[in-house]
């Protein structure tokens, strides 16, 4: 596993006040916004930051910590293809992070899997399909 972070994901309880936030706020501009569900801006040459509505987020990665459950935020490592989302999450088992989920192909038209680090944060090992995948790929992906 290359040692970079492709998106930083994190939960938000109302995201048109995360929106107005970011975008007017403090200027910054999407790269994906989808009223309701998730508003992606960039972030580095190779970064993207997520904000996802809470509820959503909870019924792809699971329940919020509140006191026990999962920090409400996701680290992503996004790959060019499904065999190197296997390998990596392959690797996880058998260093025994936990828990390992998936990998699943995605509603979004992805495919992805979960690991936690030793403190619980999840990593997602994602292939993600669309423009903000590509975005964070390292390399010229345009052709």
């Amino acid at each position: 596993m290359e040692q970079r972070i492709s998106l930083i994901t994190l939960a938000v309880r109302d995201l048109s006040v995360s929106r107005r936030f970011y975008l007017e706020g403090l200027g910054w501009t999407s790269e994906l916004d989808v009223p309701g569900e998730v508003l992606m801006i960039r972030a580095g040459e190779h970064l993207v930051l997520g904000l996802w509505d809470r509820a959503a987020f909870e019924a792809e990665v699971g329940a919020v910590k509140q006191g026990e459950g999962v920090p409400p935020v996701t680290l992503a490592h996004n790959v060019a293809a499904p065999d190197e989302v296997d390998r990596i999450l392959e690797r996880a088992r058998e260093l025994a992070a936990g828990p390992v989920d998936g990998p699943v192909r995605r509603d979004w038209g992805g495919y992805s899997g979960y690991f936690a680090d030793p403190d619980g944060y999840r990593w997602e090992i994602a292939v993600n399909p669309g423009p903000i995948g590509q975005l964070v790929l390292p390399g010229d992906r345009s052709s």
